[in-house]
């Protein structure tokens, strides 16, 4: 049995979920390698990542290189002797990086693969309306999530849970198979499965702007599934309409309203407490939301500071 010198490799909370439970199962951590700081908010501060704040709050060796093919870099990294590297939530890695430890590199993606493959697992299963998922380990090769896998777990996704709560419950999972592929590849007893390509792989597109954007023309269960998927960020989100003026707002959480109507779709009514949109045999009935330069709330307590037209719609 060879002892174990690990590199980790991860940027957001999601990954120090996983850190923190490698740490406390007492393998040694030798360095983190984490995205370097970036500006943000309206100061354009240097912002930590959340794996950076956790390797500084617990004395690890942290390396945040701009460049991973950087000469200087390469030989930090191979400085710090690790003969297991291990990826969660990071970056594509070159190949003389992910070969560089003799028993290999290993990442843990938040779904079941070869399903989901890509920037955002969790988001796209709940958008997608699937009704399991899960967590992979698999060891890196030269594409984005493709290697030999490793160990996957697997659990059902219910039917009213966003993506917030999932991603809590993934990472608990993702924790437990990593500590379960740490004792495989320490023991030597490591068997893996080539992954088998099809052509109904679904995958899990980078979010941006375009596609967190609301279609009222989709079905009732197509329109809450997209917003319990981006809940609570980046958030679903449309244009409020109503006489000249126009907002652009984020939906957190919503429900299905079935009910014949003679609404046209997108039509937006509401009562002093309660905000719905019609839609195609029903409604999506608004529970809670962000106006522009306000804070989140619920329907209620923000329709007591606005009323809207007859004529107000969203698109």
């Amino acid at each position: 049995m060879e002892k174990l010198r690990i590199v980790f490799m991860g940027t957001p909370e999601f990954a120090v979920g996983i850190l923190d439970t490698i740490l406390k199962n007492n393998y040694e951590v030798v360095g983190v390698i984490t995205a370097a700081d970036k500006p943000a908010g309206r100061g354009q501060k240097l912002k930590y990542s959340a794996v950076k704040e956790y390797a500084l709050a617990n004395n690890l060796t942290l390396l945040q290189p701009l460049n991973l093919k950087d000469e200087t870099f390469l030989a930090e990294l191979k400085a710090l002797n690790a003969n297991l590297q291990t990826v969660v939530a990071f970056r594509m890695l070159p190949k003389v990086v992910w070969e560089m430890p003799s028993l290999g590199t290993f990442n843990l993606h938040a779904s079941l693969l070869p399903n989901y493959r890509g920037a955002a697992p969790i988001n796209w299963a709940i958008i997608n309306g699937e009704t399991k998922t899960g967590v992979t380990t698999f060891f890196i090769d030269d594409k984005i999530d493709t290697g030999a896998m490793i160990l996957s777990s697997e659990i059902p996704i219910d039917e009213t849970e966003n993506a917030g709560h999932l991603h809590d419950r993934l990472m608990e999972l993702g924790s437990k198979a990593v500590i379960d592929t740490l004792a495989l590849i320490e023991k030597g007893s490591v068997s893996t499965v080539i992954q088998k390509d099809t052509n109904d792989i679904k995958t899990a597109y980078k979010l941006n702007k375009e596609n967190c954007k609301i279609d009222w023309t989709k079905s009732a269960q197509e329109i809450n599934n997209l917003i319990r998927g981006l809940s609570p960020y980046p958030a679903a989100w449309s244009y409020f309409g109503d006489n000249s003026e126009e907002w652009n707002v984020k939906l957190y959480e919503a429900k299905i309203i079935t009910e014949e109507h003679n609404y046209a779709v997108g039509s937006l009514i509401c009562t002093k407490k309660e905000m719905k949109v019609a839609v195609k045999k029903g409604f999506i009935q608004i529970l809670t939301l962000q106006f522009p330069g306000k804070k989140k709330m619920n329907t209620s307590e923000f329709l007591n500071g606005i009323v809207f037209s007859v004529d107000a719609k969203v698109y």
